[in-house]
């Protein structure tokens, strides 16, 4: 039997580094799972969702997971403007980390 040896080991080359490159940051997860529940949302019911995130920052992160192909951002020409986020394919194959997070968090918690 054979025993990792950390000193041969690279963080970098890993599935959970890349997968942590994608989620990580302070409201990532929320936003994610704000979309898991509720499927199709808007920017400010986001924003009412995450209380503590400036807009600044809300729409930044979006920014980020759409361009990492997590969110899918669909805008209506209308006045005033709509804009809805949702989850895409590669977004919903998250799901079940989020649910596995959930579930821990629900057995876990006071």
């Amino acid at each position: 039997m054979s025993f990792a040896c950390i000193k041969d080991a690279d963080l970098q080359q890993t599935g959970f580094n890349y997968t942590m490159s994608l989620i990580q940051g302070k409201y990532k997860m929320f936003i994610l799972y704000a979309l898991m529940e509720y499927k199709v949302v808007r920017f400010n019911e986001l924003k009412k969702y995450i209380r503590t995130i400036s807009y600044k920052t809300l729409s930044a992160t979006l920014k980020e997971l759409e361009a990492d192909g997590l969110v899918h951002r669909e805008e209506y020409p209308q006045i005033p403007p709509k804009v809805e986020y949702s989850l895409t394919e590669r977004g919903r194959s998250l799901i079940p980390i989020l649910d596995s997070m959930c579930d821990w968090g629900d057995k876990h918690r006071g």
